[in-house]
């Protein structure tokens, strides 16, 4: 299941999508973030699976490789639909023993564990489709926006372009981790839940030693480097939008209206709105 971490990861394709500015993809998934908390209907989230198809078969990046990515949070998005599912008051349709099932949160389960795949997937697509470099330049234009954050708005960008790089190095190493305590006869798939944590203790303390050696040589690497952060520094590649940058800004402002129109559509599909 570590193996199915896509996000952070870089999948080069060549595509329309990968060519786009860095600031076009992060402005776009922003957009489509906001937008998909605020959609209310199951006509919104038609739309939005709509445009992901058509933005994953742009990218050309393989379907079962975004999927992975799915696979790896099933437990949480589960335990959020169950959660719901049992915790939300309203129309009961159903008892299971102490639990009511309730139309609402029948809704509401349904709507969540939607939200939360297609967010899932959105945001994989825009780490699978820019390289960590552009991200970062990406995200330190974006930031010099924001007031209180653009005076380190390099250094946060920074920060955060390292963190995604660094997920699958950590998945990996993790599962090394645990191929090598398997082999020395660890089990982690059996007894209860305490003691599944402390057999977890001898994957936890090599991680972390390997996490702060890997944080260590890599502060190395920058000094040797003679970085200095963001002050009076020059790019040997400089941002630029470009014809197919203002195409994606038109088609992003029209998934934007396309989406406010399918929150006025009082239809029902499947639960009453």
């Amino acid at each position: 299941m570590l193996k199915d971490v896509t996000i952070g990861q870089f999948y080069p394709t060549g595509s329309v999508i990968h060519k786009l500015d860095p600031r076009t993809k992060i402005l776009f998934t922003t957009a489509y973030i906001v937008m998909l908390f605020c959609i209310n209907n199951l006509w919104g989230y038609l739309a939005t699976f709509l445009v992901l198809v058509i933005v994953t078969l742009i990218s050309k990046i393989p379907v079962g490789y975004i999927i992975r990515g799915i696979k790896g949070l099933v437990l949480i998005i589960l335990l959020t639909v169950t959660l719901n599912l049992f915790m939300t008051p309203g129309n009961v349709v159903a008892a299971l023993g102490p639990f009511n099932i309730t139309l609402e949160g029948l809704k509401t389960a349904t709507f969540m564990a939607l939200r939360l795949i297609f967010l899932i997937v959105g945001t994989s697509i825009m780490t699978l489709t820019t390289s960590p470099l552009d991200l970062t330049d990406g995200m330190e234009w974006c930031m010099r926006f924001i007031p209180f954050v653009r005076r380190y708005a390099h250094e946060l960008s920074m920060m955060m372009s390292i963190a995604l790089r660094f997920i699958p190095t950590l998945m990996e190493e993790t599962d090394r981790i645990m191929k090598a305590q398997k082999a020395r006869g660890a089990n982690f798939e059996t007894g209860n839940i305490i003691s599944r944590a402390k057999n977890l203790i001898p994957i936890l303390i090599p991680l972390f030693i390997s996490a702060f050696r890997r944080a260590d040589e890599l502060a190395t690497a920058m000094e040797a480097r003679c970085y200095r952060g963001g002050q009076n520094r020059t790019r040997m590649k400089q941002l630029v939008f470009e014809n197919r940058d203002r195409v994606s800004f038109v088609l992003m402002f029209m998934m934007i209206g396309g989406l406010i129109l399918t929150t006025m559509i009082k239809i029902p599909l499947i639960f009453p709105i």
